[in-house]
């Protein structure tokens, strides 16, 4: 019988397929894998959040490091910071968001009649119906198909009150949790690289450092980067909202600075609500907030961003789109939010293990050729 080969090629395949079989199996068998996604699918979220968090405020920690303040006092002095911060915040929008809230959920009947009103119109339109009949399109049926959509979504909403309520609880389990995974995170955060290190022989642990470096530098300038020029965005489009005069200015402004987060695509999905209610207003208001939207969108990409975000990821607009394409093809929201930090860490080690890789081509590479001038 022939041997099977035993290149690096086959061997890498016999590796791969050796895994690919384990995991496998281990789908088979459930009370391993099921108690191992339960766990992972529990403590993903307070893991993540906890983790954006640490971002955010290690550059405060270590200020307060550098005036020889102790780490657990440091961490005590920014959970107050926040919460004066969050404290702050609830007086100061919390009634205006309130009232909107509750204009908001007083008049979406009537909105809803009107904008329908508006369809039923643009229907009567020459020009519309000329389309309807060469298309074989009615805007009708759509209306008729959104009602229909509104009524099971509410009828939806009714019939789970009670799962509403477990993700209320859920929430507030999260709101406990979090801050002791953040306050362990800040305390012993440093001690992990030098932990990960201890696995990798002496030769590899310099290069396994500047590695844990580079992986740090991508998260942290990613996450601490769109945060700002989010929160930078949701200022701006409420300042304008204010300006211009459109209802609910502070409910759209919250929305287009939370889609902000997605990169590329999630700054216009913000803009549709602010249109949408722009439609019902006047199409002179309609006119006011995209030429808003314009400009905002052109100081953040031209101004904000590139002071904030710099060029450390330089990730190529068309890699961000099949990104978030996939991304949200197999994960949802998570994985438009996910994408592009995993790209960017996942950039870094390819990066560095071809590089490794190289580096050992031209040492075997040098060995060989100072053996052959021995043996001479």
């Amino acid at each position: 019988m022939d041997r099977l080969p035993h290149s690096k090629f086959f061997r890498f395949l016999y590796a791969a397929s050796f895994i690919l079989l384990i995991i496998y199996l281990s789908t088979k068998v459930t009370f391993i894998f099921t108690p191992i996604q339960v766990m992972v699918q529990t403590l993903f979220i307070p893991f993540l959040i906890a983790g954006v968090l640490f971002y955010l405020l290690r550059p405060i920690m270590g200020l307060l490091h550098k005036q020889n303040v102790p780490k657990t006092l440091s961490i005590l002095i920014i959970y107050l910071a926040v919460i004066g911060v969050i404290t702050g915040l609830v007086f100061l929008i919390g009634p205006t968001l309130q009232q909107q809230v509750s204009n908001l959920v007083d008049n979406a009947p009537a909105l809803f009649n009107e904008f329908r009103n508006m369809l039923i119109e643009l229907q009567n339109n020459e020009w519309v119906n000329r389309f309807q009949e060469t298309e074989n399109f009615s805007i009708e049926e759509i209306t008729d198909n959104f009602t229909q959509y509104l009524s099971e979504a509410f009828d939806i909403i009714t019939r789970n009150i009670a799962s509403f309520i477990g993700v209320i609880t859920n929430v507030v389990i999260l709101l406990i949790i979090i801050p002791f995974i953040l306050f362990y995170m800040l305390k012993d955060g440093g001690k992990l690289p030098g932990q990960v290190l201890r696995f990798l022989p002496k030769k590899q642990r310099g290069e396994g450092q500047r590695i844990l470096k580079d992986m740090d530098i991508a998260l942290s300038s990613y996450i601490q980067g769109q945060i700002i020029v989010s929160f930078c965005v949701g200022v701006l489009m409420y300042i304008a909202f204010r300006i211009i005069g459109i209802d609910y200015s502070l409910i759209l402004a919250l929305v287009a600075m939370v889609t902000n987060i997605i990169p590329f695509v999630g700054p216009w999905i913000g803009t549709i609500p602010a249109v949408i209610v722009a439609i019902i207003d006047s199409p002179f208001m309609v006119l006011k907030v995209v030429i808003a939207i314009v400009v905002i969108q052109q100081i953040e990409s031209n101004l904000i961003s590139p002071q904030v975000m710099g060029k450390k990821l330089a990730v190529h607009p068309l890699t961000i789109i099949l990104l978030l394409l996939v991304a949200g093809r197999f994960a949802g929201l998570i994985g438009l939010l996910l994408a592009v930090p995993f790209y960017a860490v996942s950039k870094v080690i390819a990066s560095h293990t071809y590089r490794l890789y190289m580096l050992k081509r031209k040492q075997d590479h040098d060995k060989r050729e100072e053996s052959a001038e021995g043996g001479r």
